[in-house]
């Protein structure tokens, strides 16, 4: 009797520490070659959407850097005639907000409204410059758990496949790559969708803030040359 219950505490030991030694690595490598398809595409996918969001993250905080003295540079320069200077002072800037002041500054002489048109065109020209591949951060955010539901229903096509053909018999085990399939590719994929919706999301609030800060100086850029002489 004592050596039956032994028997029995020691399988109980040993499936405990086999499901605490359970990894995420054993879990897509038992999950079958469908599932382990399913995993290697949203990592490719949580890879690019990293890569994008880490080069859109450090191009936009570049653009939204504006010297605080920037704009009263320009106003001296233009005040004292001097617009070759504040042509050369933005070109040595290179951000949104120096390319559209550079852009007025070039048509100074002409009407305001022409003015202001050609500022319009720049800012979308520099927004769509900032926007650069985000549009595939947010691709991701919603393709990844679509991936990552595929996986699961194949997952689960799979065990339904072996309870047909078991005959009656059916072996936990077998179930087991159809079952660890749809677990780990539903679980990948919302992951990756989460990461990545959370990083676009950070990248359209960032680049909000550079759109806010060009419209800004381009008014203020306006209202000095609406200024009387």
């Amino acid at each position: 009797m004592l050596s039956i219950i032994q028997e029995a505490v020691d399988l109980a030991a040993a499936v405990v520490l086999e499901e605490k030694t359970l990894s995420i690595y054993k879990l897509i490598v038992e999950g079958g070659i469908g599932g382990q398809i399913i995993i290697s595409i949203l990592l490719l996918l949580l890879a690019v959407a990293l890569y994008i969001y880490f080069e859109r993250f450090l191009a936009i905080k570049a653009a939204s850097k504006v010297d605080k003295d920037f704009m009263n540079q320009i106003k001296d320069y233009v005040a004292n005639g001097n617009i070759e200077a504040a042509k050369s002072l933005c070109a040595s800037e290179d951000t949104p907000v120096a390319n559209l002041i550079e852009t007025g500054m070039s048509r100074i002489g002409k009407p305001l409204e022409d003015i202001n048109t050609a500022i319009e065109n720049s800012g979308k020209l520099e927004i769509y410059k900032l926007e650069t591949n985000v549009s595939v951060v947010a691709t991701i955010a919603g393709a990844a758990p679509m991936i990552g539901f595929l996986g699961t229903v194949i997952g689960m096509i799979v065990s339904i496949h072996e309870i047909a053909n078991a005959g009656g018999q059916i072996d936990i085990k077998m179930l087991a790559d159809g079952l660890y399939t749809a677990m780990t590719t539903t679980v990948g994929g919302l992951i990756v969708g989460i990461i990545s919706y959370i990083a676009y999301n950070h990248l359209v609030v960032k680049t909000d803030k550079v759109v806010y800060q060009m419209e800004a100086k381009s008014v203020e850029f306006l209202d000095l040359l609406n200024e009387p002489v």
